[in-house]
């Protein structure tokens, strides 16, 4: 836990300089950064993801040996041994940034955001570590969302469900039917399996769209997260 804390992720934030009563934490795919996905996102939709009351986080995964990227280095949240459903989930170091991105949501929380106010998501292997971290580590945040992403049909999150009997958070999931690195149906099968574990979830499918973002996508999300996290009155 020590060494975990030790690492400070950078990050890029929008609404900075307002003040905002809810936070949302947007994890980029692999090999991304944080400037990369908020600039993706607000090419998609010609503008920010930007809230009057919610702040936008993007922060950006450390370097890492990746191994399907014959062990160079590359930001990406966690290591896989390869891109398939099927292969065995690099535990260590799943766990290893589930503790680093642990703290980084307390600090949310200690500049005054309550953990039900923050919303936890990504793009591909952002949205798996954000389903990782929502239900293994943060249970009691206000919802999660994966955008093209999936978990490994033994992955520990369905293992660990098995044995929690609290509520939990729902999952907004987006995937493109002609996605062909993260297939849909792996998607599926990681929203059913998670909704019979007692999960609230919804999933979005977009034809034609291929491993990449949406403007309608992210319109819909955009409302979720409004519905999720409404201004509060003071």
């Amino acid at each position: 836990m020590a060494v975990a804390r030790a690492v400070k992720l950078q990050k890029t934030v929008v609404n900075e300089l307002r003040k905002h009563t809810a936070s949302v934490i947007f994890l980029h795919g692999s090999g991304d950064t944080g400037p990369g996905i908020r600039a993706w996102v607000k090419d998609v939709l010609n503008e920010d993801l930007v809230f009057p009351h919610i702040r936008v986080v993007y922060p950006t995964a450390p370097a890492r040996p990746y191994t399907p990227m014959n062990e160079n280095l590359s930001n990406v949240w966690f290591n896989r041994y390869n891109l398939l459903n099927d292969s065995t989930e690099h535990i260590e170091t799943i766990d290893s940034m589930g503790r680093i991105l642990t703290n980084f949501v307390e600090q949310e929380v200690q500049s005054g955001i309550p953990l039900n106010r923050i919303i936890i998501g990504g793009f591909s292997m952002g949205g798996g570590m954000a389903i990782h971290l929502a239900y293994r580590f943060l249970p009691h945040v206000a919802g999660v969302f994966a955008l093209s992403s999936f978990l490994n049909k033994e992955s520990i999150c369905y293992q660990v469900l098995r044995e929690y009997s609290g509520p939990l958070p729902e999952l907004f999931q987006c995937h493109g039917e002609s996605d062909d690195l993260i297939l849909h149906q792996w998607g599926e099968e990681t929203n059913k399996e998670l909704k019979a574990l007692g999960v609230p979830c919804s999933f979005h499918s977009f034809p034609d769209l291929d491993h990449e973002l949406h403007k309608a996508e992210l319109e819909m999300l955009k409302s979720w997260i409004l519905q999720k996290l409404p201004e509060v009155m003071e």
